[in-house]
Protein backbone atom coordinates (compact mmCIF):
# COMPACT_ATOMS: atom_id res chain seq x y z
CA UNK A 1 0.00 0.00 0.00
CA UNK A 2 1.47 3.42 -0.96
CA UNK A 3 1.68 5.82 1.84
CA UNK A 4 -0.22 8.48 0.41
CA UNK A 5 -3.33 5.73 0.94
CA UNK A 6 -2.26 4.97 4.92
CA UNK A 7 -2.20 8.76 5.61
CA UNK A 8 -6.15 9.03 6.11
CA UNK A 9 -6.40 6.06 7.92
CA UNK A 10 -3.61 6.68 10.71
CA UNK A 11 -5.45 10.09 11.26
CA UNK A 12 -8.54 8.53 11.57
CA UNK A 13 -7.31 6.06 14.43
CA UNK A 14 -5.09 8.34 16.26
CA UNK A 15 -8.37 10.84 15.95
CA UNK A 16 -10.63 7.90 17.59
CA UNK A 17 -7.98 7.94 20.42
CA UNK A 18 -8.94 11.70 20.47
CA UNK A 19 -12.58 12.69 20.15
CA UNK A 20 -13.29 11.99 23.42
CA UNK A 21 -12.01 11.49 27.09
CA UNK A 22 -14.42 10.19 29.31
CA UNK A 23 -14.46 11.25 33.46
CA UNK A 24 -11.99 10.00 35.74
CA UNK A 25 -14.95 7.08 37.16
CA UNK A 26 -14.41 5.85 32.80
CA UNK A 27 -18.51 5.69 33.39
CA UNK A 28 -20.94 7.38 31.09
CA UNK A 29 -23.25 9.92 32.74
CA UNK A 30 -26.39 7.97 34.64
CA UNK A 31 -29.61 8.05 32.49
CA UNK A 32 -32.16 10.60 34.37
CA UNK A 33 -33.72 10.59 31.77
CA UNK A 34 -37.60 10.70 32.92
CA UNK A 35 -39.82 7.64 31.44
CA UNK A 36 -43.52 7.87 29.75
CA UNK A 37 -44.81 5.86 32.81
CA UNK A 38 -44.17 6.50 36.45
CA UNK A 39 -42.11 3.56 38.29
CA UNK A 40 -44.50 1.46 40.27
CA UNK A 41 -45.57 2.62 43.78
CA UNK A 42 -43.92 1.10 46.59
CA UNK A 43 -46.07 -0.70 49.23
CA UNK A 44 -46.47 1.34 52.56
CA UNK A 45 -47.90 0.63 55.47
CA UNK A 46 -49.27 2.70 58.07
CA UNK A 47 -48.46 5.91 55.94
CA UNK A 48 -50.80 8.91 57.43
CA UNK A 49 -52.41 10.64 54.74
CA UNK A 50 -51.12 13.16 52.51
CA UNK A 51 -51.83 16.54 54.31
CA UNK A 52 -52.89 14.91 57.97
CA UNK A 53 -56.65 14.07 57.80
CA UNK A 54 -57.63 15.88 54.78
CA UNK A 55 -58.71 13.08 52.63
CA UNK A 56 -62.30 12.65 53.29
CA UNK A 57 -63.13 9.33 55.30
CA UNK A 58 -66.49 7.82 55.20
CA UNK A 59 -67.45 5.94 58.78
CA UNK A 60 -69.89 3.82 57.68
CA UNK A 61 -70.95 2.65 61.57
CA UNK A 62 -71.32 6.53 62.60
CA UNK A 63 -72.78 7.95 59.34
CA UNK A 64 -70.28 10.74 59.18
CA UNK A 65 -68.05 12.16 56.77
CA UNK A 66 -64.59 12.89 57.78
CA UNK A 67 -62.78 15.86 56.20
CA UNK A 68 -59.47 17.97 57.39
CA UNK A 69 -60.87 16.23 60.80
CA UNK A 70 -64.07 17.36 60.57
CA UNK A 71 -67.07 15.11 60.98
CA UNK A 72 -69.61 15.63 58.70
CA UNK A 73 -73.17 14.13 58.96
CA UNK A 74 -75.07 12.65 56.77
CA UNK A 75 -78.53 12.27 58.38
CA UNK A 76 -80.04 8.92 60.12
CA UNK A 77 -79.43 5.46 59.69
CA UNK A 78 -79.41 4.02 55.73
CA UNK A 79 -82.63 2.55 55.74
CA UNK A 80 -84.38 5.50 57.33
CA UNK A 81 -82.68 7.87 54.03
CA UNK A 82 -83.98 5.09 52.04
CA UNK A 83 -87.24 4.91 53.50
CA UNK A 84 -87.00 8.98 52.85
CA UNK A 85 -86.44 9.05 49.59
CA UNK A 86 -88.88 6.90 48.57
CA UNK A 87 -91.67 8.65 50.64
CA UNK A 88 -90.57 12.00 48.21
CA UNK A 89 -90.86 10.20 45.61
CA UNK A 90 -94.92 8.83 46.07
CA UNK A 91 -97.76 10.80 45.73
CA UNK A 92 -99.73 12.31 48.78
CA UNK A 93 -101.91 10.18 50.28
CA UNK A 94 -105.53 12.51 50.07
CA UNK A 95 -107.63 10.23 47.48
CA UNK A 96 -111.15 10.22 48.68
CA UNK A 97 -110.23 6.40 50.15
CA UNK A 98 -108.19 8.00 52.31
CA UNK A 99 -109.91 10.57 53.44
CA UNK A 100 -112.67 8.33 54.41
CA UNK A 101 -110.07 6.20 56.25
CA UNK A 102 -109.42 9.68 58.25
CA UNK A 103 -112.52 10.59 58.87
CA UNK A 104 -113.51 7.13 60.70
CA UNK A 105 -110.30 6.92 62.48
CA UNK A 106 -111.48 10.45 63.96
CA UNK A 107 -114.95 9.08 64.73
CA UNK A 108 -114.01 6.21 66.48
CA UNK A 109 -111.58 7.97 68.92
CA UNK A 110 -114.68 10.91 69.38
CA UNK A 111 -117.07 7.89 70.20
CA UNK A 112 -114.42 6.41 72.76
CA UNK A 113 -113.56 9.63 73.86
CA UNK A 114 -114.55 10.29 77.83
CA UNK A 115 -115.72 13.70 76.43
CA UNK A 116 -118.55 12.20 73.97
CA UNK A 117 -121.98 13.28 75.31
CA UNK A 118 -123.67 10.41 76.92
CA UNK A 119 -120.13 8.49 77.81
CA UNK A 120 -117.84 6.47 75.44
CA UNK A 121 -119.65 4.12 73.73
CA UNK A 122 -117.58 1.06 73.16
CA UNK A 123 -119.67 -1.03 70.92
CA UNK A 124 -120.26 1.56 68.60
CA UNK A 125 -116.72 2.29 68.12
CA UNK A 126 -115.90 -0.91 67.72
CA UNK A 127 -118.06 -1.72 64.82
CA UNK A 128 -116.57 0.72 63.14
CA UNK A 129 -113.02 -1.07 63.10
CA UNK A 130 -113.52 -3.27 60.14
CA UNK A 131 -114.56 -0.18 58.36
CA UNK A 132 -110.88 1.23 58.47
CA UNK A 133 -109.19 -1.65 58.43
CA UNK A 134 -110.29 -2.16 55.02
CA UNK A 135 -107.93 1.07 53.89
CA UNK A 136 -104.50 -0.55 52.17
CA UNK A 137 -102.92 1.97 54.19
CA UNK A 138 -104.41 0.65 57.51
CA UNK A 139 -102.26 -2.48 57.07
CA UNK A 140 -105.20 -4.12 58.74
CA UNK A 141 -103.89 -2.69 61.95
CA UNK A 142 -107.60 -1.98 63.01
CA UNK A 143 -108.74 -5.75 62.38
CA UNK A 144 -105.49 -6.72 64.69
CA UNK A 145 -107.08 -4.50 67.26
CA UNK A 146 -110.38 -5.37 66.60
CA UNK A 147 -109.43 -9.21 67.48
CA UNK A 148 -107.56 -8.25 70.67
CA UNK A 149 -110.87 -6.33 72.05
CA UNK A 150 -112.08 -9.35 71.14
CA UNK A 151 -110.18 -11.63 73.13
CA UNK A 152 -110.46 -9.52 75.62
CA UNK A 153 -113.72 -9.46 76.12
CA UNK A 154 -114.05 -13.13 75.42
CA UNK A 155 -111.42 -13.21 78.44
CA UNK A 156 -113.31 -11.03 80.72
CA UNK A 157 -116.66 -13.10 80.35
CA UNK A 158 -114.67 -16.00 81.17
CA UNK A 159 -113.35 -14.00 84.45
CA UNK A 160 -116.98 -12.74 85.34
CA UNK A 161 -118.09 -16.64 84.82
CA UNK A 162 -116.07 -17.82 87.50
CA UNK A 163 -116.50 -14.68 89.84
CA UNK A 164 -120.30 -15.58 89.33
CA UNK A 165 -119.14 -19.38 90.41
CA UNK A 166 -117.58 -18.18 93.44
CA UNK A 167 -120.93 -16.34 94.69
CA UNK A 168 -122.91 -19.60 93.80
CA UNK A 169 -120.36 -21.64 95.62
CA UNK A 170 -120.38 -18.19 98.52
CA UNK A 171 -124.50 -18.74 98.53
CA UNK A 172 -124.07 -22.51 99.01
CA UNK A 173 -121.41 -21.84 101.55
CA UNK A 174 -123.69 -19.73 103.80
CA UNK A 175 -126.60 -22.25 103.24
CA UNK A 176 -124.98 -25.31 104.59
CA UNK A 177 -123.19 -22.96 107.30
CA UNK A 178 -126.35 -21.83 108.43
CA UNK A 179 -128.43 -25.09 108.22
CA UNK A 180 -124.74 -26.81 110.56
CA UNK A 181 -125.65 -23.45 112.85
CA UNK A 182 -129.49 -24.44 113.22
CA UNK A 183 -128.16 -28.23 113.89
CA UNK A 184 -125.47 -27.36 116.70
CA UNK A 185 -127.93 -25.20 118.23
CA UNK A 186 -131.14 -26.56 118.44
CA UNK A 187 -130.80 -30.75 117.85
CA UNK A 188 -131.35 -32.17 121.48
CA UNK A 189 -130.40 -35.77 122.87
CA UNK A 190 -133.72 -37.61 123.28
CA UNK A 191 -134.46 -38.60 127.25
CA UNK A 192 -132.69 -41.33 128.54
CA UNK A 193 -132.85 -43.65 131.42
CA UNK A 194 -129.49 -43.27 132.60
CA UNK A 195 -128.95 -44.39 136.09
CA UNK A 196 -127.22 -42.67 138.59
CA UNK A 197 -124.31 -42.79 140.82
CA UNK A 198 -124.03 -44.84 143.43
CA UNK A 199 -125.21 -43.40 146.77
CA UNK A 200 -128.07 -41.71 145.28
CA UNK A 201 -127.81 -37.69 146.40
CA UNK A 202 -126.31 -35.42 144.51
CA UNK A 203 -123.75 -36.32 142.29
CA UNK A 204 -121.68 -35.13 139.15
CA UNK A 205 -122.49 -36.46 136.02
CA UNK A 206 -120.46 -39.03 134.43
CA UNK A 207 -118.46 -38.09 131.36
CA UNK A 208 -120.73 -39.40 128.65
CA UNK A 209 -123.73 -38.81 131.34
CA UNK A 210 -126.01 -35.85 130.99
CA UNK A 211 -126.49 -33.38 134.16
CA UNK A 212 -129.05 -34.25 136.73
CA UNK A 213 -131.58 -32.26 138.86
CA UNK A 214 -130.48 -31.15 142.06
CA UNK A 215 -133.06 -33.56 143.75
CA UNK A 216 -131.10 -36.91 142.56
CA UNK A 217 -132.16 -39.41 141.24
CA UNK A 218 -133.38 -40.06 137.72
CA UNK A 219 -133.10 -36.82 135.58
CA UNK A 220 -133.98 -35.03 132.77
CA UNK A 221 -131.29 -32.94 130.78
CA UNK A 222 -131.86 -28.99 130.54
CA UNK A 223 -134.15 -27.97 127.98
CA UNK A 224 -130.52 -25.20 126.69
CA UNK A 225 -128.20 -28.27 126.85
CA UNK A 226 -126.93 -29.29 122.95
CA UNK A 227 -127.30 -33.00 122.09
CA UNK A 228 -124.04 -34.47 122.99
CA UNK A 229 -124.45 -38.00 122.23
CA UNK A 230 -122.38 -39.19 118.85
CA UNK A 231 -125.08 -38.72 115.97
CA UNK A 232 -125.78 -35.62 116.95
CA UNK A 233 -125.27 -32.07 117.05
CA UNK A 234 -122.18 -31.26 116.54
CA UNK A 235 -120.68 -34.79 116.80
CA UNK A 236 -122.88 -35.89 113.77
CA UNK A 237 -121.02 -37.23 110.66
CA UNK A 238 -123.47 -34.28 108.62
CA UNK A 239 -121.78 -31.72 110.61
CA UNK A 240 -117.92 -32.83 110.04
CA UNK A 241 -119.29 -33.24 106.21
CA UNK A 242 -120.54 -29.80 106.06
CA UNK A 243 -117.01 -28.33 107.66
CA UNK A 244 -115.62 -30.47 104.81
CA UNK A 245 -117.80 -28.69 102.26
CA UNK A 246 -116.93 -25.42 103.42
CA UNK A 247 -113.26 -26.44 103.61
CA UNK A 248 -113.74 -27.30 99.70
CA UNK A 249 -115.62 -24.41 98.81
CA UNK A 250 -113.09 -22.17 100.14
CA UNK A 251 -110.18 -23.92 98.34
CA UNK A 252 -112.24 -23.73 95.27
CA UNK A 253 -113.38 -19.94 95.69
CA UNK A 254 -109.50 -19.61 95.70
CA UNK A 255 -108.28 -21.32 93.16
CA UNK A 256 -111.09 -19.68 91.00
CA UNK A 257 -109.31 -16.34 92.03
CA UNK A 258 -106.18 -17.04 91.03
CA UNK A 259 -107.36 -17.94 87.74
CA UNK A 260 -109.37 -15.07 87.44
CA UNK A 261 -106.50 -12.64 88.40
CA UNK A 262 -103.99 -14.55 85.67
CA UNK A 263 -106.47 -14.83 83.08
CA UNK A 264 -107.05 -10.82 83.66
CA UNK A 265 -103.07 -10.07 84.15
CA UNK A 266 -102.12 -12.37 80.72
CA UNK A 267 -104.81 -10.60 78.43
CA UNK A 268 -104.11 -7.21 80.05
CA UNK A 269 -100.22 -8.18 78.58
CA UNK A 270 -101.05 -9.43 75.32
CA UNK A 271 -103.37 -6.27 74.90
CA UNK A 272 -100.82 -3.90 75.81
CA UNK A 273 -98.36 -5.88 73.68
CA UNK A 274 -99.90 -4.55 70.36
CA UNK A 275 -99.95 -1.16 72.15
CA UNK A 276 -96.67 -0.87 72.83
CA UNK A 277 -95.70 -2.35 69.54
CA UNK A 278 -97.70 0.47 67.24
CA UNK A 279 -96.26 3.43 69.31
CA UNK A 280 -92.90 1.94 68.10
CA UNK A 281 -93.92 1.78 64.83
CA UNK A 282 -95.25 5.36 65.01
CA UNK A 283 -98.94 4.52 64.81
CA UNK A 284 -99.91 6.99 67.20
CA UNK A 285 -103.63 7.01 66.15
CA UNK A 286 -103.86 3.04 66.76
CA UNK A 287 -102.19 3.99 70.06
CA UNK A 288 -104.92 6.34 71.04
CA UNK A 289 -107.58 3.70 70.20
CA UNK A 290 -106.29 1.03 71.63
CA UNK A 291 -105.93 3.11 75.14
CA UNK A 292 -108.85 4.05 74.87
CA UNK A 293 -110.80 0.57 74.77
CA UNK A 294 -108.38 -0.62 77.11
CA UNK A 295 -109.65 1.64 79.75
CA UNK A 296 -113.32 0.79 78.99
CA UNK A 297 -112.75 -2.88 78.91
CA UNK A 298 -111.19 -3.27 82.44
CA UNK A 299 -112.43 -0.30 84.88
CA UNK A 300 -110.14 -1.54 88.06
CA UNK A 301 -107.74 1.29 87.48
CA UNK A 302 -104.95 -0.86 86.49
CA UNK A 303 -103.06 0.55 83.93
CA UNK A 304 -99.26 -0.68 84.67
CA UNK A 305 -97.71 -1.71 81.52
CA UNK A 306 -96.39 -5.48 81.84
CA UNK A 307 -93.00 -4.72 79.98
CA UNK A 308 -89.62 -6.25 81.01
CA UNK A 309 -87.68 -3.83 83.41
CA UNK A 310 -84.63 -3.60 81.61
CA UNK A 311 -85.96 -3.89 77.78
CA UNK A 312 -85.66 -0.81 74.96
CA UNK A 313 -88.84 0.27 75.81
CA UNK A 314 -88.57 0.76 79.49
CA UNK A 315 -85.53 2.24 79.20
CA UNK A 316 -87.15 4.49 76.99
CA UNK A 317 -89.98 5.52 79.25
CA UNK A 318 -87.61 5.37 82.76
CA UNK A 319 -84.78 7.52 80.97
CA UNK A 320 -87.10 10.16 79.44
CA UNK A 321 -89.78 10.94 82.09
CA UNK A 322 -88.35 9.10 85.04
CA UNK A 323 -91.42 6.78 85.61
CA UNK A 324 -92.88 3.67 84.78
CA UNK A 325 -94.73 3.09 81.71
CA UNK A 326 -98.59 2.99 81.82
CA UNK A 327 -101.40 3.04 79.49
CA UNK A 328 -101.80 6.61 79.97
CA UNK A 329 -98.12 7.57 79.87
CA UNK A 330 -98.63 5.69 76.12
CA UNK A 331 -101.41 8.00 75.57
CA UNK A 332 -99.83 11.12 76.02
CA UNK A 333 -96.86 10.81 74.32
CA UNK A 334 -98.51 9.75 71.08
CA UNK A 335 -100.51 13.03 71.23
CA UNK A 336 -97.47 14.57 71.99
CA UNK A 337 -95.83 12.83 68.79
CA UNK A 338 -99.18 13.80 66.80
CA UNK A 339 -98.64 17.26 67.87
CA UNK A 340 -94.78 17.57 67.19
CA UNK A 341 -95.11 16.00 63.65
CA UNK A 342 -97.09 19.11 63.16
CA UNK A 343 -94.88 21.73 64.11
CA UNK A 344 -92.33 20.26 62.08
CA UNK A 345 -94.53 20.26 58.75
CA UNK A 346 -95.39 23.90 60.11
CA UNK A 347 -91.79 24.77 59.92
CA UNK A 348 -91.26 23.65 56.99
CA UNK A 349 -93.66 25.43 54.97
CA UNK A 350 -92.03 28.13 56.28
CA UNK A 351 -88.75 27.63 55.63
CA UNK A 352 -89.15 25.84 52.23
CA UNK A 353 -91.50 29.48 51.28
CA UNK A 354 -88.19 31.45 52.40
CA UNK A 355 -85.76 29.39 49.93
CA UNK A 356 -84.09 27.76 53.30
CA UNK A 357 -84.19 24.36 51.04
CA UNK A 358 -81.31 23.02 53.76
CA UNK A 359 -83.27 23.42 56.67
CA UNK A 360 -86.85 22.81 55.44
CA UNK A 361 -85.39 18.87 54.24
CA UNK A 362 -83.64 18.80 57.78
CA UNK A 363 -87.25 19.61 58.96
CA UNK A 364 -89.15 17.47 57.01
CA UNK A 365 -86.92 14.25 57.72
CA UNK A 366 -87.78 14.66 61.18
CA UNK A 367 -91.14 14.73 60.55
CA UNK A 368 -91.40 11.54 58.70
CA UNK A 369 -89.37 9.51 61.40
CA UNK A 370 -91.36 10.84 64.18
CA UNK A 371 -94.92 10.68 62.59
CA UNK A 372 -94.59 8.17 59.20
CA UNK A 373 -98.08 7.84 59.17
CA UNK A 374 -100.08 11.20 59.86
CA UNK A 375 -101.90 13.07 57.77
CA UNK A 376 -99.63 15.89 57.49
CA UNK A 377 -96.75 13.84 56.23
CA UNK A 378 -98.71 11.73 54.13
CA UNK A 379 -100.44 13.98 52.68
CA UNK A 380 -97.88 16.71 51.86
CA UNK A 381 -97.74 17.70 47.84
CA UNK A 382 -95.81 16.25 45.67
CA UNK A 383 -93.79 19.47 43.97
CA UNK A 384 -92.80 20.13 47.77
CA UNK A 385 -91.37 16.76 48.19
CA UNK A 386 -89.83 17.07 44.66
CA UNK A 387 -87.87 19.83 45.57
CA UNK A 388 -86.74 18.08 48.51
CA UNK A 389 -85.39 14.66 46.78
CA UNK A 390 -83.79 17.18 44.12
CA UNK A 391 -81.63 18.49 46.66
CA UNK A 392 -80.86 15.52 48.86
CA UNK A 393 -79.82 13.79 46.10
CA UNK A 394 -77.28 16.36 45.19
CA UNK A 395 -76.38 16.46 48.70
CA UNK A 396 -75.83 12.84 49.10
CA UNK A 397 -73.83 13.09 45.60
CA UNK A 398 -71.66 15.93 46.83
CA UNK A 399 -70.73 13.61 49.63
CA UNK A 400 -69.73 10.75 47.37
CA UNK A 401 -67.73 13.28 45.38
CA UNK A 402 -66.39 14.20 47.97
CA UNK A 403 -65.22 10.88 48.96
CA UNK A 404 -64.36 9.99 45.50
CA UNK A 405 -62.18 13.01 45.39
CA UNK A 406 -63.57 14.73 42.26
CA UNK A 407 -63.57 17.84 43.52
CA UNK A 408 -64.20 19.33 39.89
CA UNK A 409 -67.44 17.93 39.98
CA UNK A 410 -67.66 18.75 44.24
CA UNK A 411 -67.61 22.45 43.30
CA UNK A 412 -70.35 22.40 40.14
CA UNK A 413 -72.53 20.59 42.90
CA UNK A 414 -71.93 23.14 45.80
CA UNK A 415 -72.57 25.98 42.97
CA UNK A 416 -76.17 24.53 41.89
CA UNK A 417 -76.90 23.74 45.93
CA UNK A 418 -75.56 27.29 46.97
CA UNK A 419 -77.97 28.57 44.20
CA UNK A 420 -81.54 26.54 45.06
CA UNK A 421 -80.71 26.56 48.98
CA UNK A 422 -80.32 30.28 50.37
CA UNK A 423 -78.95 28.53 54.05
CA UNK A 424 -76.75 25.59 52.48
CA UNK A 425 -73.97 25.16 54.48
CA UNK A 426 -71.17 25.72 51.78
CA UNK A 427 -67.78 26.79 54.31
CA UNK A 428 -66.36 22.97 54.75
CA UNK A 429 -67.29 22.38 51.11
CA UNK A 430 -65.43 24.98 49.59
CA UNK A 431 -62.44 25.45 52.10
CA UNK A 432 -62.09 21.29 50.89
CA UNK A 433 -61.87 22.18 48.03
CA UNK A 434 -59.74 24.83 47.58
CA UNK A 435 -57.25 22.94 50.21
CA UNK A 436 -56.80 20.14 47.92
CA UNK A 437 -57.29 21.70 44.09
CA UNK A 438 -53.95 24.45 45.60
CA UNK A 439 -52.08 21.54 47.13
CA UNK A 440 -52.84 19.07 44.16
CA UNK A 441 -51.47 22.02 41.81
CA UNK A 442 -48.52 22.91 43.79
CA UNK A 443 -47.13 19.33 43.77
CA UNK A 444 -47.68 19.37 39.85
CA UNK A 445 -45.52 22.24 39.60
CA UNK A 446 -43.09 20.69 42.16
CA UNK A 447 -42.84 17.82 39.36
CA UNK A 448 -42.28 20.16 36.61
CA UNK A 449 -39.32 21.80 38.30
CA UNK A 450 -37.89 18.30 39.46
CA UNK A 451 -38.38 16.72 35.95
CA UNK A 452 -36.55 19.68 34.64
CA UNK A 453 -33.59 19.44 37.41
CA UNK A 454 -33.33 15.98 35.71
CA UNK A 455 -34.58 14.59 39.56
CA UNK A 456 -36.73 11.76 37.92
CA UNK A 457 -37.84 9.86 41.39
CA UNK A 458 -38.60 13.00 43.38
CA UNK A 459 -40.85 14.35 39.97
CA UNK A 460 -42.47 10.83 40.50
CA UNK A 461 -43.23 11.17 43.92
CA UNK A 462 -45.14 14.88 43.37
CA UNK A 463 -47.25 13.28 40.23
CA UNK A 464 -48.02 10.19 42.55
CA UNK A 465 -49.15 12.80 45.45
CA UNK A 466 -50.78 14.71 43.08
CA UNK A 467 -52.70 12.45 42.19
CA UNK A 468 -53.95 11.07 45.13
CA UNK A 469 -55.05 14.24 46.23
CA UNK A 470 -57.06 14.80 43.20
CA UNK A 471 -57.10 12.41 40.86
CA UNK A 472 -58.94 14.13 38.23
CA UNK A 473 -56.72 17.52 38.48
CA UNK A 474 -57.15 18.98 34.60
CA UNK A 475 -53.15 19.52 35.09
CA UNK A 476 -52.55 15.94 35.31
CA UNK A 477 -53.53 16.14 31.82
CA UNK A 478 -51.44 18.82 30.75
CA UNK A 479 -48.73 16.85 32.48
CA UNK A 480 -48.78 13.24 30.45
CA UNK A 481 -49.15 15.75 27.17
CA UNK A 482 -45.55 17.46 28.41
CA UNK A 483 -44.21 14.21 28.89
CA UNK A 484 -45.58 12.70 25.72
CA UNK A 485 -44.51 15.71 23.46
CA UNK A 486 -40.74 15.28 25.31
CA UNK A 487 -40.81 11.44 23.81
CA UNK A 488 -38.57 12.38 21.08
CA UNK A 489 -36.37 14.37 22.92
CA UNK A 490 -36.26 11.26 25.43
CA UNK A 491 -35.35 9.14 22.74
CA UNK A 492 -32.38 11.26 21.43
CA UNK A 493 -31.03 11.75 25.14
CA UNK A 494 -31.24 7.75 25.41
CA UNK A 495 -29.54 7.19 21.84
CA UNK A 496 -26.82 9.80 23.21
CA UNK A 497 -25.87 7.97 25.91
CA UNK A 498 -26.02 4.85 24.15
CA UNK A 499 -24.00 6.30 21.43
CA UNK A 500 -21.35 7.66 23.64
CA UNK A 501 -21.20 4.38 25.94
CA UNK A 502 -20.22 2.38 21.83
CA UNK A 503 -17.60 4.96 21.06
CA UNK A 504 -19.56 5.48 17.85
CA UNK A 505 -18.78 9.33 17.61
CA UNK A 506 -19.47 9.40 13.92
CA UNK A 507 -23.04 9.20 14.53
CA UNK A 508 -23.21 11.56 17.32
CA UNK A 509 -21.46 14.30 14.71
CA UNK A 510 -23.98 13.10 12.45
CA UNK A 511 -27.05 13.68 14.71
CA UNK A 512 -25.94 16.33 16.54
CA UNK A 513 -28.45 18.83 15.72
CA UNK A 514 -30.91 16.25 16.60
CA UNK A 515 -29.34 15.39 19.84
CA UNK A 516 -28.19 18.98 20.96
CA UNK A 517 -31.49 20.07 22.38
CA UNK A 518 -32.16 16.75 24.32
CA UNK A 519 -29.33 17.23 26.00
CA UNK A 520 -29.42 20.96 27.17
CA UNK A 521 -28.89 22.14 30.58
CA UNK A 522 -27.19 18.96 31.29
CA UNK A 523 -23.96 19.99 32.19
CA UNK A 524 -22.02 16.40 32.12
CA UNK A 525 -23.66 15.49 28.89
CA UNK A 526 -22.91 18.70 27.38
CA UNK A 527 -19.47 18.86 27.92
CA UNK A 528 -19.12 15.20 26.75
CA UNK A 529 -21.18 16.50 23.30
CA UNK A 530 -18.58 19.48 22.95
CA UNK A 531 -15.87 17.22 23.29
CA UNK A 532 -17.10 14.79 20.55
CA UNK A 533 -18.31 17.38 18.14
CA UNK A 534 -15.27 19.78 18.60
CA UNK A 535 -12.32 17.14 18.14
CA UNK A 536 -14.56 15.47 15.58
CA UNK A 537 -14.25 18.92 13.95
CA UNK A 538 -10.48 19.00 14.31
CA UNK A 539 -9.94 15.90 12.84
CA UNK A 540 -12.61 16.30 9.86
CA UNK A 541 -10.48 19.92 8.96
CA UNK A 542 -7.08 17.79 9.10
CA UNK A 543 -8.50 14.59 7.42
CA UNK A 544 -9.72 16.97 4.52
CA UNK A 545 -6.06 19.01 4.35
CA UNK A 546 -4.15 15.67 3.80
CA UNK A 547 -6.89 14.63 1.22
CA UNK A 548 -5.88 17.96 -0.07
CA UNK A 549 -1.78 17.67 -0.18
CA UNK A 550 -2.25 14.16 -1.21
CA UNK A 551 -4.03 15.29 -4.45
CA UNK A 552 -1.55 17.81 -4.83
CA UNK A 553 1.19 15.41 -4.94
CA UNK A 554 2.74 16.26 -1.50
CA UNK A 555 2.06 13.03 0.62
CA UNK A 556 5.01 13.90 3.20
CA UNK A 557 4.02 17.54 3.79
Amino acid sequence: MKPRHLLPLIFASLAHGQVYTPPANNNPPANQTPQDTAPPAQKQQNQPGLLGQEIPLLDPSAETLTVGGVAIPLGDNRILKARFEKYLSQPPENDEEAREYRETISDILATISPFREGGPDLYAAFKKLPSASSYPGDANLCGSLAESIYMAMLAKKDVNGLRRLNETMDDEKKSIIADADWAARHERDPDLNEKQSAGGGKGKPTRNQPAQTPGGGKGKPTRNQPAQTPGRGTNSLKYADTLRRIAEIEALKKANIARTEAQTLRTKAQYQVQMVQWFVQRRYEHVLMAARFYNQIWKDGDAALRIKKDSDVSKLFAESVGVSPTVSSLDSLSNEAIREVDKYIEAFNLMLERGDLHSASQRLMEAYALGEYLAPVATLPLEKKQRVLQYTRDLNELYGTLQARDYTKTKELADRLKENAKDFPSSKVDSAVAAYTLASDLAIEEAKGHLLAKENDKAAEKIKAATEIWPTNPKLTEFRSLITSSSGIVTARNDFDRLLSEGNYREIFRRQYEIAPSIQGDATRVDAFKQVITNLTKIEAAIGKASEFSKAGQSYA
